[in-house]
């Protein structure tokens, strides 16, 4: 375990299209520290990706693959005595083991999106079948069964309402992504951390 002064990884949180893997690229490169996305590890240690987990086998199936990959990073960092930038899905905020296990690390930061921008995003990825039916849309609002656009914009207000408020009590720090330029945000996220220097 590493003393609190060594546990210096910056673990992003926040929902889908808030720029968790973005500013998390950039926050890597500028610390000069290793990048890691938890998806990404977890797609690498299961051969699907958490869409496929939870749609072909459940929540619970999911919630065990995103610990199991929280855990092993956490465990070759801790080895290592190496320090990184995480990038976390976006539904990490019920998994209270893997949670738990990113913060032994660092600090939990919640990347608050802009719910219409987030939305718009989700409203892009929406594919409208023959039939009239919505199809590739996130678990959570495809559970609801949406029939229109309007619906889903609906559902997924109610739905960023509510991880707002976990990940405000979940997170050390929360920074609000902007519409702004990549580095204007993360200018944001590094003086929040402490770690922008007053002369750069």
């Amino acid at each position: 375990m590493k003393s609190e002064t060594q546990r210096k990884s910056l673990v992003l949180m926040g929902i889908k299209h808030c720029g968790k893997s973005t500013q998390g690229r950039l926050l890597a490169k500028k610390l000069s520290l290793p990048f890691f996305d938890t998806d990404t590890l977890i797609e690498d240690a299961t051969g699907k990706s958490p869409r496929q987990i939870y749609n072909e086998s459940g929540a619970d199936a999911f919630k065990d693959a995103e610990y199991e990959a929280c855990k092993k990073l956490a465990d070759e960092l801790s080895a290592k005595g190496t320090d990184a930038v995480i990038a976390t899905g976006g539904g990490i905020c019920m998994n209270e083991r893997a949670v738990e296990t990113l913060r032994s690390l660092g600090k939990c930061i919640f990347l608050i999106a802009d719910e219409k921008l987030a939305s718009d995003r989700i409203v892009r990825e929406v594919v409208t079948k023959e039939d009239g039916t919505l199809s590739n849309l996130p678990a959570y609002i495809a559970c609801k069964n949406p029939s229109t656009i309007l619906d889903v914009r609906k559902i997924f207000h109610d739905f960023y309402m509510e991880r707002t408020k976990l990940y405000s009590r979940i997170a050390d720090l929360c920074v609000e992504m902007k519409q702004a330029p990549k580095d204007e945000n993360l200018r944001n996220i590094l003086e929040a951390v402490g770690t922008l220097k007053t002369d750069s």
